[in-house]
């Protein structure tokens, strides 16, 4: 039998209330079946992250892999594809893939070595860059979720969460950012994106030195992508050299991915002020520093 991590299902519980309620509950059973059908041995303890457990195994013919099965919804139904196209250049390569659950084997990495655990923070932004540079270098496929819808969307919801920001400097700001994404949300981008890539979410291995898991793809502009590397060990003298590198190793428009970046702390601010949370310090003072450094 497999257990549940408590801490994955107290996460469940938070996010995904009754679905993930019964995704944890399912899960034993479901781990049970895939390492029958795949014809898996367990070879360490589960590992799990927000939304998925991830189990170390061997294949019949021994060769190492892990097994994560996940909470199925329009931010990981993407992942296998994306995986699929990377086909292993920057990203951790799909072995095999369950359509119906979303469940994935995947090759193995060094979980032990995460580029968060490397001391020069402008080194791992740098390689997050570069990694970024490979994967952007795919168009996104059709059918993917997009940023030419996403965009309109947060549009739409923005009127009715500034009326909920108490602070009217805060509500400027996210009404700026919104401005800013009106600017550009008539040309979204078609690159295929992984939506959350920062120093938690890369991994050493045997045959690279550092690739990306755990994508939440979609399709858009690479500006898009630039705000986990900003947010992630957050420090405010830090953003607008982080934003600078990030945008010249990626050639990116410096205006455009600016906006695209707003977009980033728009969409964090919807979810905060939906939820009834308080805006988070960190998402203002990146948009702050990002108005400042582009007046």
């Amino acid at each position: 039998m497999i257990d549940v991590p408590p801490e994955l299902a107290a996460a469940q519980e938070k996010y995904n209330k009754e679905a993930g309620r019964a995704f944890v509950a399912a899960l034993p059973g479901l781990a049970a079946a895939f390492l029958d059908r795949w014809d898996l041995r367990v070879t360490g303890a589960p590992m799990h992250g927000v939304s998925a457990l991830v189990l170390p195994v061997d294949r019949a013919d021994g060769s190492p892999a892990v097994l994560k099965l996940q909470i199925r919804d329009h931010e990981s139904e993407g992942e296998p594809t994306a995986l699929r196209l990377w086909n292993g250049d920057g990203a951790v390569r799909l072995l095999d893939h369950d359509e119906p659950t979303g469940t994935m084997l995947l090759e193995r990495l060094d979980s032990a070595r995460m580029l968060a655990h490397q001391p020069d923070v402008h080194e791992g932004v740098l390689v997050v860059a570069r990694l970024l540079a490979r994967l952007h270098a795919t168009p996104a496929p059709p059918g993917m979720r997009h940023l030419r819808d996403i965009a309109p969307a947060m549009l739409d919801r923005t009127p009715a969460a500034l009326a909920r920001i108490p602070d009217p400097a805060a509500r400027r700001l996210v009404a700026d950012c919104a401005a800013a994404v009106r600017e550009v949300a008539g040309e979204p981008g078609d690159r295929l994106l992984h939506w959350d890539l920062h120093d938690e979410n890369v991994l050493a291995a045997d045959r690279a030195p550092w690739l990306a898991i755990d994508p939440k793809p979609l399709a858009g502009d690479p500006g898009f992508d630039l705000w986990p590397a900003l947010a992630n060990n957050f420090a405010p003298d830090d953003v607008l050299w982080r934003f600078d590198a990030m945008t010249e190793v990626l050639a990116l428009d410096r205006d455009r991915a600016r906006a695209w970046t707003y977009g980033r702390v728009l969409q964090n601010c919807l979810w905060e002020t939906e939820e009834g949370r308080p805006l988070d310090d960190h998402d203002l003072e990146i948009a702050r520093r990002l108005r400042a450094h582009g007046a």
